[in-house]
């Protein structure tokens, strides 16, 4: 009998008994590719040909896709031109006003009809240079227009009877050294009044101011009678024009004046504001309260902050323990030294009547003619409202204090005012948005934007 000396165990496995990467799924292979396998590195080669095509073929169907949901959107009706016309120069600026099309060009003025954009009349006595242009009907075929030519003049022109009538060059200056640029131009609706705001020397000023604004009320009642009065004025001036020669050119160039002297003369623009940017607020002068309240009119309005009673010192010590405070975060931040400056633009429009502009009961007021402008300057909180309904004067108040004054919580970034003139967005340096409704005097909405974004324009769709 045969016995087993030692117990019986399982033998460890061998390298015999491994599975080979060949076989390890033999039953998933498919029998007629049995043959063709690639041996390394080709396999590696040929899987990542494999994820090349297959991200390629869903590239493929993701675009295939947006392309059938962009069919079946609403396409936008595609418009093409219906007409051309040819100018003389570079076309510039255009504006339209009742049945024609004002085109500034790098050599002067035209003028053409909308219905078939035929030439009418063309102005280009001067060659200046037209880089704005702003018109308005004024009615029985007569227009005014603000021109402001590549030197930063501004040229008032009266267009009647398909004829420019040069009236004035508003921020005309004798002496060139004193002469001022033009940074804005406005021209209200209906044409009773323009707003130019000027860069350089202040007119009867020694010192330079950064810049100020200027109303105008444009006699366009005068006008209209002037022209039917003289209705062949145009013509005249027409006559004029073409007899000039290169000489009377050249000094039309070097000095505006005389180009005023050119035309038919018509009533002049009044001058009724000038408008300075607001001072900063500096610490008090006044010794007691009384002082301070002798300047105050009848405490009705709010003010620009003027009269205060805060010290210098006391200002610097409130900044000093500010400073103190947060001075880890300041130094983070890389403060630099800020100097007030004197603000070198405003923001202005005309406003219709309504329960924020209050007149006088002897100021007669008309629903389509402006009552008032709003002005707010750059880095500052307060919007100003001046009234235009106010009576001539002989000498214009060079620094008028604003009739309504609304302090805002940040400086005003931008504003706009609906075409209806009713309603008043400001956004301020904070992202909020403010609608007022200036003829019930209070606020429509205020909408806050996410994430404190600086809001550069507004407009009313």
């Amino acid at each position: 009998v045969y016995i087993r000396k030692h117990p019986l165990d399982i033998p460890p496995p061998s390298e015999k008994d491994w599975l080979k990467d060949d076989e390890e799924d033999f039953f998933l292979q498919d029998p007629d590719r049995k043959r063709d396998a690639l041996p390394q590195p080709f396999r590696m080669i040929n899987k990542l040909v494999m994820t090349v095509f297959e991200n390629a073929v869903e590239i493929i169907e993701r675009r295939e896709t947006l392309r059938e949901a962009q069919k079946l959107k609403v396409q936008p009706t595609r418009f093409f031109p219906t007409a051309e016309f040819q100018v003389t120069g570079r076309a510039n600026c255009l504006a339209v006003s009742g049945k024609y099309i004002f085109v500034g060009l790098s050599v002067g003025l035209a003028a053409f009809k909308v219905s078939d954009c035929t030439e009418v009349c063309a102005w280009d006595a001067v060659k200046m240079e037209i880089c704005a242009i702003h018109a308005s009907d004024l009615g029985n075929e007569c227009h005014v227009l603000l021109a402001v030519d590549e030197m930063g003049l501004v040229w008032l022109f009266c267009f009647h009877k398909e004829n420019f009538l040069l009236i004035k060059i508003l921020n005309e200056m004798e002496d060139i050294s004193k002469r001022s640029t033009s940074v804005e131009v406005v021209l209200s609706p209906g044409g009773d009044y323009a707003g130019v705001l000027l860069q350089g020397k202040y007119r009867n000023m020694v010192y330079n101011t950064k810049a100020w604004l200027e109303i105008y009320r444009l006699p366009k009642h005068s006008w209209l009678k002037e022209m039917e009065k003289n209705p062949g004025a145009a013509e005249v001036c027409r006559e004029r024009r073409s007899s000039w020669t290169s000489a009377d050119i050249f000094l039309l160039q070097e000095s505006p004046v005389s180009a005023n002297k050119a035309d038919t003369k018509l009533s002049l623009p009044v001058l009724l504001l000038q408008v300075k940017p607001p001072k900063p607020i500096t610490g008090s002068s006044f010794k007691s309260p009384l002082d301070a309240l002798k300047k105050v009119d009848d405490g009705s309005m709010l003010g620009l902050g003027y009269n205060h009673l805060i010290k210098d010192s006391q200002w610097e010590q409130q900044e000093a323990i500010f400073r103190s405070t947060y001075r880890e975060y300041l130094e983070a931040e890389g403060e630099r030294e800020s100097k007030e400056e004197i603000p070198r633009h405003a923001t202005f429009h005309f406003l219709l009547p309504s329960w924020i502009l209050q007149v006088g009961p002897e100021m007669k007021v008309q629903p389509d003619v402006p009552a008032g402008i709003s002005v707010h300057w750059d880095g500052s909180h307060n919007l100003c409202f001046y009234l235009l309904n106010r009576p001539l004067k002989e000498k214009v108040d060079s620094d008028p204090k604003p009739d309504v004054v609304w302090p805002c919580a940040a400086p005003i970034a931008c504003s706009a005012v609906s075409s209806c003139s009713r309603y008043l967005a400001l956004a301020c340096e904070d992202a909020t948005i403010t609608v007022w409704d200036k003829h019930l005097g209070y606020p429509l909405s205020v909408t806050a934007i996410l994430e404190e974004r600086f809001i550069r324009s507004i407009h009313f769709l």
